[in-house]
């Protein structure tokens, strides 16, 4: 196993990538290789099996990206015909899309070079909750590197569409998260459908046993790489890490004042169900705050607008299930937020991974109702975060707004009060008055009544107004003028004579 816990200092042009790949990543900032790609880089160029090992936000994509774009467009003995070369695949639709728009970035520049052509480097992304036509059009077009999530690329594989025999490289990302969801059945299938003669890169976060024995099953000697030293913490360290316990019905107003905090930017707020994050998210809008919402009740394409909002910045506040805690890969989120704890520690670590990414600084809280104590206690001892019973903190505590930097005067809504309509007596036009002494009205058969069983007369309208009839008009065929027909209801009388028995 090789460790290093270092800045990035080595160059991507020093590690000996293509001159088109090292100019699109410069073209976006990226120049010097995190600890994660420093290590992973050298071994994946050479075409040797490992397994990369690193906290949520470290670049493990492309410390699988890079080495995979490199080789596949350099292999001069076997040029890219269309035939998909290269195999990513990951765990969900939200990191399948990540991966794939990280990729087209970095192959900006590249150009799938053969015999019979010269096209652009092709780079698709295949996952479920889309349409499988313009997927399967993709594919037969031709393709060099395909990201996807395992139903649908098995999907697609098994009906002929997808063609694995020819992959040069395969990558599972995010492999623990693949366990966890019950995809292992589905990559073991995959697998059996590539060739043997391929190089594999593993990357996950955590290391439990069933990934090991996979990766010993489809593998061949690989080196296991760590970012960091075996004894860091698996939070990141420029993390801020509050937990408070909270009433439910106080946690609202609770994330309305810390979305106030001083230098909040990009925020998540987790939730644990589909219908808390919808909830939360409406609530959170009602109080003027810019908020999409991602979890499973939402159709891909919305998923995906929500998404793109938040990377837009055209809304800073995203309301996510677990399904989104990965796949999310922006820089620059502050803040995240546990309205309800999750499941496990590696669900935690993945949550708060989204913020103190890249080296830069950031804040998690964990807002721990009274029922989720316990569960909250297990997370604590098992991250040794050393606060296993969180002070009870409600909207109003001072040290809530001294801790997170809340500004004295930050109430939980920042919308304007709602406008309630004051008429003056010359408004009243836009909404007639009621009497105080009014006669409830009801209509029966769309003609108005009383209500009296003896057909007195309606109340009249108010002066200056006409009644409904005359306004509209009469649709009987006397003509307009003609007085409206009251209609009598008889009740049919009962008989006296008793009935057949």
């Amino acid at each position: 196993m090789t460790a290093l816990d270092s800045k990035p200092n080595i160059s991507f042009a020093e590690l000996g990538v293509r001159d088109e790949i090292v100019r699109a990543l410069a073209e976006t900032g990226k120049e010097h290789a995190f600890a994660i790609q420093e290590l992973t880089l050298p071994l994946a160029l050479a075409g040797d099996d490992l397994i990369g090992q690193a906290r949520t936000g470290m670049g493990k994509t492309l410390a699988f990206g890079v080495p995979l774009l490199h080789r596949i467009s350099s292999d001069g003995g076997r040029p890219l015909n269309g035939t998909p070369r290269a195999l990513i695949v990951v765990p969900t639709r939200e990191l399948c899309l990540q991966v794939y728009n990280d990729l087209e970035i970095a192959s900006k520049y590249l150009r799938a070079v053969s015999e019979d052509s010269d096209r652009k480097f092709v780079v698709t992304s295949i996952y479920g909750g889309r349409p499988y036509e313009p997927q399967i059009e993709a594919l037969r077009k031709g393709v060099d590197v395909v990201v996807g999530t395992p139903g649908r690329l098995l999907d697609l594989a098994q009906q002929g569409h997808l063609q694995l025999g020819s992959l040069s490289v395969l990558v599972l990302d995010e492999a623990d998260e693949m366990l966890d969801l019950g995809f292992l059945p589905d990559i073991e299938r995959i697998l059996r459908l590539t060739p043997d003669d391929r190089q594999s890169m593993l990357f996950s976060a955590t290391m439990p046993g069933p990934i090991i024995t996979l990766a010993r099953t489809f593998m061949n000697q690989p080196t296991h790489i760590r970012a960091e030293a075996p004894q860091s913490s698996q939070t990141h360290d420029t993390t801020e890490q509050f937990a408070y316990r909270a009433h439910a019905l106080d946690k609202v107003e609770m994330v309305g004042r810390i979305l106030q905090a001083e230098g909040r930017g990009a925020t998540m707020i987790f939730t644990r169900t589909k219908r808390t994050a919808q909830k939360v998210a409406d609530e959170l809008a009602e109080r003027g705050f810019k908020v999409g919402a991602v979890h499973g009740d939402l159709g891909q394409v919305a998923r995906e607008k929500a998404l793109k909002a938040f990377r837009t910045g055209e809304v800073d506040v995203l309301v996510a299930t677990d399904v989104a805690a990965r796949g999310i890969d922006i820089d620059d989120i502050t803040h995240v937020i546990n309205y309800q704890i999750p499941e496990d520690e590696q669900a935690y670590v993945h949550r708060i991974g989204r913020t103190g990414r890249a080296g830069k600084t950031g804040i998690a809280v964990t807002l721990v109702d009274w029922d989720e104590l316990p569960r909250w206690t297990m997370i604590d001892k098992a991250l040794g975060l050393n606060n296993p019973d969180p002070v009870e903190t409600y909207s109003s505590s001072p040290h809530l707004f001294e801790e997170l930097k809340i500004p004295a005067d930050a109430t939980g809504s920042i919308a304007a009060p709602r406008k309630t309509t004051t008429r003056t007596e010359g408004e009243r036009t836009e909404r007639p008055a009621r009497s105080r002494n009014r006669t409830r009205q009801r209509t029966r058969a769309g003609q108005p009544a009383t209500g009296h069983p003896e057909g007195d007369t309606a109340p009249a309208a108010p002066a200056g107004t006409e009644s409904p009839a005359a306004a509209e008009g009469s649709s009987d065929s006397d003509g307009a003028d003609a007085p409206a027909k009251r209609r009598r209801r008889r009740r049919p009388r009962k008989s006296s004579t008793p009935a057949a028995g």
